[in-house]
């Protein structure tokens, strides 16, 4: 790990304990064994949906993306904005819509398998 993947622990104590697991040369960040943000370049991604889209959107943050053979692929994380690095209790508001957001995600991966 990195001393900014271990900062987050500290970023969200609030909300909650924390893992980071290594991943497709970033980090994955997980509560409660679901994945609700990544790292990519030292730089923290948190998981939107139709929900919380909206947070990030007034926030001019930007959405996470990656080359893959030539097109660019976008999946469903946005950037973290910065002052949550500084507010506990915002950090705390923010994991918990990124973690309802990543709830609502694996629903319907249940649906759609049954």
């Amino acid at each position: 790990m990195s001393e900014y993947t271990d900062s987050l622990r500290d970023v969200f104590e609030l909300f909650g304990p924390i893992t980071v697991r290594r991943m497709f040369g970033g980090h994955g960040i997980y509560h409660d064994g679901l994945m609700f943000a990544l790292v990519a370049d030292e730089t923290l991604y948190l998981k939107f949906d139709e929900y919380n889209l909206g947070d990030f959107e007034r926030e001019g943050l930007e959405p996470f993306a990656y080359d893959k053979g030539g097109r660019v692929v976008q999946m469903s994380y946005y950037q973290a904005p910065e002052e949550l690095f500084e507010d506990r209790e915002l950090a705390a508001a923010w994991a918990r819509r990124s973690f309802e957001a990543a709830l609502r995600a694996q629903a319907g991966k249940r649906k759609t398998k049954s």
